[in-house]
């Protein structure tokens, strides 16, 4: 099975025998007690939430406020089901105008932040992917949810889900539940991400748990693979998939890529595009849909040099991380700096911590509450055997925990299985000034007697034994020669298996060298794109009384950055001399690249701002005169009196973060 947490952010995490990340997607405060929840941090900004709510009465605050938010996401268009007269598609999404626009401003500085910034190599591959590049990269094989079905309808369903919704319902909304049997579901939300399938099985048996429309029994569990299939050609011979994730077209380019690059490294590929997974059960809104957007980063860096010359520029960054062992404690997530992290070896090396400071940024500029954000390290059970580390940039929200971003030290696991299944070398040189004698360690498995003994278990033997380190196979050669066998554990597999003196050589020997083949690590950030969004959306989200006091109204509170709409141009009043200072003013913001929108209908202007404020615009500028006019801000609601020839140069300055609304106040005459 595969972890495909965060939509695909270091998704190609496979286990045998568990499916960890997807499974961990949206971690509840009551599984990882969160730093933010306790405090309070987040009350989801409705009025009357209780410093220390039943459960139940926290749930109903949490799913008010997304409602809340969801009707006005979807009545101003932000987004809307697919589909919608044919009754919609369950995990399809169609972004509406200002959610484009949203997605469009996110993305762009993404490039800024990433691309332009760090010098990346910016590739576009298809979406169709043939069978080869994803059998080779593991998908084929393991990328699997664990599924159950109704046994009278057929109608399937997430076997995790079914149990974890199950405990956190008896948890939340059951008063007769003891202590013992509470701690027990606690438990079983924990341990979660562990059980195989028999194991969930019998735990969907032992509570009784059926199917949620029909109170129908249940199947057993089984795997099914999320990759949408298809054929590539009108034969029908060459079998493909929708790809599930961005980053294999960039593995597969790497070769190109080293040459592009003057066949140095390190370099950094990016992508933006789609990826698509067929959910069991799409839920969640936009947090779980089967087509979304990922932006993909592939650092390729030396494995024996993974510093970064820029480190220090996000050294001194501190926010909320949560490394493994505070986890496993039970302790909350804490303050560090990012440069106490690497050095103290909580963060693998520079270029990781590097890319976490990065991502920090890239968030909190475009408006990610920072209380409400945290790094969370993977737990054993999560990492794959040829990880060095792995961390989860994690916006709290109204489901819990979200996975937004992966940013994962993967080693050199992608590009080896290209070049195994591919025969060509994905490698990296490294010239010698004058050749240098090195002592080089040999293992060389005995495929005859290795296929003898596992028969068709031999290749992933063979890889396991051929991945050791040095300090692991000269310690397998010590016991080989003391015993004759000794016991190894193949992660492939999930079990130890019996290796003998006469299955493998194990040995070092000299060699003048003139330069070093290697391949390279690779350090990748990967973001879903659409989780951010969604996010961004909550903590944006605000409601207030309306300036009469006779309404609640909703508003976002979108920073210039991201806002679909930087400003909005109103006539006072429908008069002709009006209309044309409002056209007149527009055409300036058409020329300095300012979205805007102009409202010359009759409504008052009281309601044009209400509206204006649901969609985030930052600004509105009324027209009551020919010769100036007046600027609204949408947060303090308050007004400055400008002139019509610099009104377009002042939202200019406004939306593109060279002054602040402050500076604004100071430089004009206020409006009553």
């Amino acid at each position: 099975m595969v972890s495909c947490y965060a939509y695909g952010f270091c998704s190609r995490v496979f286990s045998p025998s568990t499916t960890v990340g997807n499974r961990a997607l949206t971690r509840t405060t009551s599984v990882l007690c969160s730093h933010a929840f306790q405090k309070r941090a987040y009350k989801f900004r409705i009025e009357g939430f209780s410093e220390k709510p039943r459960p139940a009465q926290e749930a109903q605050k949490r799913e008010a406020f997304r409602q809340s938010v969801v009707n006005t996401l979807e009545r101003r268009l932000f987004f809307t089901p697919s589909f919608k007269i044919y009754r919609g598609v369950a995990g399809l999404y169609d972004y509406g105008p200002p959610g484009c626009a949203v997605k469009a401003n996110v993305l762009a500085f993404w490039r800024q932040h990433f691309v332009l910034e760090e010098n990346m190599l910016e590739v576009d591959c298809p979406c169709v992917t043939p069978e080869v590049v994803l059998k080779a990269s593991g998908h084929v094989d393991k990328f699997t949810d664990l599924m159950v079905k109704d046994e009278k309808t057929g109608t399937c369903y997430r076997a995790d889900h079914l149990l974890k919704d199950y405990c956190k319902e008896k948890l939340e909304k059951d008063p007769k539940l003891d202590a013992e049997k509470a701690a027990e579901l606690k438990h079983v939300l924990v341990v979660l991400d562990d059980l195989s399938s028999e194991e969930l099985g019998r735990k969907i048996k032992e509570y009784g748990i059926t199917a949620p429309d029909t109170k129908n029994s249940l199947s057993d569990p089984y795997p099914f693979n999320l990759m949408f299939q298809t054929s590539i050609g009108p034969s029908g011979l060459s079998p493909g998939y929708m790809r599930p994730e961005t980053a294999q077209g960039i593995f597969v380019n790497f070769k190109d890529l080293y040459y592009y690059n003057g066949n140095k490294l390190p370099f950094a590929a990016a992508q933006i595009g789609q990826a698509f997974r067929n959910e069991i059960s799409p839920r969640q809104g936009l947090l779980r849909v089967r087509e979304f957007t990922l932006a993909e980063i592939e650092h390729f860096v030396d494995p024996e040099n993974k510093s970064h010359p820029k480190f220090s520029e996000v050294s001194e960054l501190e926010f909320f991380m949560f490394p493994r062992e505070d986890q496993v404690s039970g302790r909350q997530a804490r303050k560090m700096p990012i440069g106490e992290a690497v050095s103290h070896g909580i963060v693998n090396n520079e270029t990781l911590g590097y890319f976490i400071g990065r991502v920090y940024l890239f968030l909190t500029d475009l408006g990610i509450d920072k209380a409400r954000l945290r790094f969370r390290q993977h737990l054993a059970n999560e990492m794959a055997h040829y990880a060095a580390d792995c961390w989860d940039a994690e916006i709290e929200s109204s489901y819990g925990w979200i996975e937004c971003v992966g940013i994962a030290d993967r080693s050199a696991y992608d590009l080896r299985a290209h070049t195994d299944k591919s025969g060509v070398p994905l490698v990296a040189q490294e010239k010698f000034a004058e050749p240098r004698e090195v002592e080089k360690l040999v293992i060389a498995p005995v495929k005859k007697e290795l296929g003898l003994a596992f028969k068709g278990n031999q290749k992933m033997v063979v890889e396991a034994l051929e991945s050791m380190g040095e300090k692991e196979a000269m310690e397998m050669k010590a016991t080989l020669e003391a015993k004759g066998e000794t016991q190894f554990r193949v992660c492939t597999l999930d079990k130890d298996v019996t290796i003998k003196m006469n299955m493998l050589s194990i040995f070092k020997e000299k060699k003048k060298e003139h330069q070093r083949v290697f391949t390279p690590s690779v350090i990748e950030p990967s973001f879903g794109i659409g989780r951010i969004i969604y996010c961004l959306y909550e903590h944006s989200f605000d409601t207030r009384a309306s300036k009469d006091g006779d309404e609640q109204q909703n508003f976002f509170r979108f920073l210039p950055l991201v806002a679909p709409i930087k400003c909005t141009v109103f006539p006072l009043v429908q008069n002709q001399q009006y209309e044309e200072v409002a056209k007149k003013i527009a055409k300036s913001l058409t020329a300095l690249g300012i979205s805007h929108r102009i409202d010359i209908t009759g409504t008052s202007i009281g309601k044009r701002y209400a509206r204006t404020d649901e969609l985030g615009v930052p600004l509105a500028i009324t027209v009551d005169s020919t010769s100036s006019v007046t600027v609204r801000e949408r947060d303090s609601r308050k007004q400055v009196r400008v002139n019509v020839d610099e009104v377009a140069s002042l939202v200019k300055e406004v939306t593109d973060g060279a002054s602040k609304w402050a500076d604004v106040e100071r430089r004009y005459p206020p409006h009553p």
